[in-house]
């Protein structure tokens, strides 16, 4: 009897940006990566909260999922590819689906895997076969005769023959048969050492042989490979009575060896995660260690996450022991989330903490504690940016300063944050009480191509960083390019010269009343005249008939809520129209005035709605005429729309709108 293995969920894209962990929404753990059609495939084991009270604090596997990229950025999820149910000859609930592998020969592909056999104690090795690398299997009724054991891993020749390699009673390793689902070679009966402390005598049938040359000590978890005429058999080793698994290696001129032992590829995890478990694999010229760490379970290492790390040989074949980094592989889209917790370096006093002790998957902050301090990212990719500006998730305090740069702490500007507390709307000032806030800023500089980000604290007070994205500039705005516009179908007027808002405390638009509204209109029209001069002013085309303020405001000068936009046009017109009105919706309060003369006035707490008020009977006059707006508002999104219409009712397009 054979079963077919159903792929679940098939192609769910996990964001990502190769920062380390690199799969974000489950825990993923011995990671056996593996190159197919020029791209990585990515087959590790599933850990997984124990459902049963026995295997609460160990380890507890019932799935296994494959993964796929083209950069190692950005992994999609192929889904189930094997669950415990689905094993003929499993138990369906040991929980015990530990560490598998996958290699293709002639056309088909086939994962190996441990599990836990009906009916008997230990584990046994499968095979289940496909026609893709994400399946679906099929798996075979039987385990592989004679390899009694865990961790699978097969390597395929240049000669096309296969390997298997296992841990069982030590690291093992036989032939495989041309089918790839048998032994090649004789079994044996061996007696097994007594189990609990009893007497009772125990045999296994088992085939190949042990893997000769290896250092003393526990190892497990078997990987082999072949590179530049060597053959490499890397294992997990606890080099330490009372240890906690290394990564090491041997090399050998042959594929079973015997081994000549070199040393260790990753030296124990720091924080004590009892294992590590690893596969190393070569893509678009470059090799790579594949791994896992206990990053999101962090009290609990029977919960692991796969990582991925660059890999160098040395001269002579030998392997330069691998630093795990935060920061992970791959280059990054500038336009991407940048987690800038996962860094690449950082000053000493600085520190990444969890955003949420109780749910790691949300992953970390940067804490820059004080003046000075910085968190640097490495290969972030610019080249998307082509009118950009920046957000970026901070909890700040009042007065708050923080700078992005270029390569350094002390490096080129790219743009600047500073927070004041009395500048922002009553909703905004209750987050700065520890909450998260979305800040934008625009860009002082762009860098060119890939460059380090670094992140720096420049004013008196500390800064948390969740994440950083550069974005461009929607098209509500086109910069002007021609000397004369034409209002649009409908009338709506598109060109304006804007000046960036100024800021304003308001808690809330109750307070715009006629008496309120022509107080402030009249005190900052009075002010207009220095504003010419100083203020700064873009001549800009709408690419809507309802101008965004909120996102000029956004993407010009990062002020958004609580804010005073001034707005001016110029109309010409070749003889006298008569008879017409201004038309005007806007959210927020507003102002409208033709040629010096106040001619609307839209108060209270208004939604931007067409036509929402209209002016009495006016006159715009042969030649020149200068038609002025002012809209205020608070927590809302401000924006507006004018137009003119005639006695019917009837937009007015017969005028020429030009520059400033």
């Amino acid at each position: 009897m054979k079963t077919t293995i159903v792929t679940l969920l098939m192609g769910f894209p996990l964001l990502g940006s190769a920062q380390n962990p690199v799969v974000r929404d489950q825990f993923t753990a011995d990671p056996t990566a593996r190159v197919f059609n020029n791209k990585v495939y990515l087959y590790p084991s599933h850990d997984i909260n124990s459902p049963v009270e026995s295997l609460k604090d160990w380890f507890c596997m019932a799935d296994y999922h494959v993964f796929s990229s083209d950069n190692l950025t950005d992994w999609t999820d192929h889904g189930i590819i094997l669950s415990q149910e689905r094993v003929p000859w499993g138990n369906p609930e040991a929980y015990s689906m530990w560490a598998p592998d996958c290699v293709e020969k002639d056309g088909k592909y086939y994962f190996y895997f441990p599990d836990a056999p009906k009916g008997t104690k230990g584990f046994a090795v499968g095979v289940a076969v496909a026609d893709r690398p994400e399946g679906p299997f099929t798996c075979e009724s039987e385990p592989i005769k004679g390899v009694s054991g865990i961790d699978p891993c097969v390597l395929v020749d240049d000669d096309g023959q296969a390997y298997i390699y296992w841990q069982g009673m030590g690291l093992r390793g036989a032939r495989l048969k041309a089918n790839m689902k048998e032994l090649d070679g004789s079994l044996q009966q061996i007696e097994l050492p007594a189990r609990d402390g009893t007497t009772a005598k125990r045999t296994a049938t088992v085939g190949g042989q042990a893997m000769e040359g290896l250092p003393d000590g526990f190892k497990e978890g078997p990987f082999a490979f072949k590179q530049g005429g060597w053959y490499y058999l890397t294992f997990p080793w606890v080099r330490t009575e009372g240890g906690t698994e290394t990564l090491a290696y041997a090399m050998s001129r042959h594929p079973l060896g015997p081994w000549d032992f070199k040393g260790i590829i990753m030296a124990e995890h720091a924080n004590r995660c009892w294992t590590n478990h690893h596969s190393i694999t070569q893509y678009k010229g470059q090799w790579y260690l594949f791994y896992h760490h206990n990053d999101y379970s962090p009290t609990h290492d029977k919960r692991r996450s796969v990582c991925i790390d660059k890999l160098f040989f040395n001269a002579d074949g030998t392997i330069r022991e691998v630093k795990p980094t935060l920061r992970g592989v791959g280059t990054t889209p500038a336009t991407d989330r940048i987690q800038v917790d996962r860094y690449s370096d950082i000053a000493p006093e600085a520190s990444i903490a969890y955003l949420d002790t109780t749910n790691c998957f949300r992953g970390w902050e940067a804490i820059l504690p004080k003046k000075g301090s910085w968190v640097r990212y490495d290969a972030v990719d610019f080249s998307g940016i082509t009118d950009g500006y920046v957000a970026a998730s901070v909890k700040a305090s009042e007065n708050t300063e923080f700078c992005l740069r270029e390569k350094s702490a002390t490096g080129k500007v790219i743009a600047k944050f500073t927070v004041t507390v009395k500048s922002q709307n009553g909703a905004f000032r209750r987050n700065m009480s520890g909450q998260w806030l979305t800040l934008t800023a625009p860009l002082q500089y762009t860098p060119k191509g890939i460059a380090n980000l670094v992140v720096t604290c420049d004013g008196p007070q500390g800064v948390a960083v969740d994440w950083v994205q550069f974005k461009n500039r929607p098209k509500y705005f086109s910069p002007v390019a021609t000397p004369e516009a034409q209002p649009d179908n409908q009338g709506f007027i598109r060109r304006w010269k804007l000046m960036e808002p100024l800021k304003k405390d308001i808690r809330s638009n109750i307070v715009f009343t006629n008496s309120y509204l022509h107080d402030v209109f009249s005190r900052e029209l009075d002010q207009l005249p220095k504003l010419q001069k100083k203020g700064k002013w873009h001549q800009l085309d709408s690419e809507t008939y309802n101008v965004k303020l909120f996102r000029f405001g956004e993407l010009y000068s990062g002020q958004t809520y609580g804010s005073f936009f001034w707005m001016e046009t110029v109309i010409y017109c070749d003889e006298d129209i008569p008879d017409v009105r201004l038309a005007a919706g806007s959210n927020g309060a507003s102002a409208w005035w033709l040629n010096g003369e106040r001619v609307l006035l839209l108060e209270g707490d208004r939604r931007m709605v067409e036509d929402d008020g209209m002016s009495p009977r006016l006159t715009l006059k042969k030649g020149r005429n200068l038609l002025r707006g002012a809209v205020i508002n608070g927590p809302g999104l401000s924006d507006f729309c004018v137009r003119f219409i005639d006695e019917n009712n009837r937009p007015v397009t017969n005028y020429t709108i030009k520059n400033l």
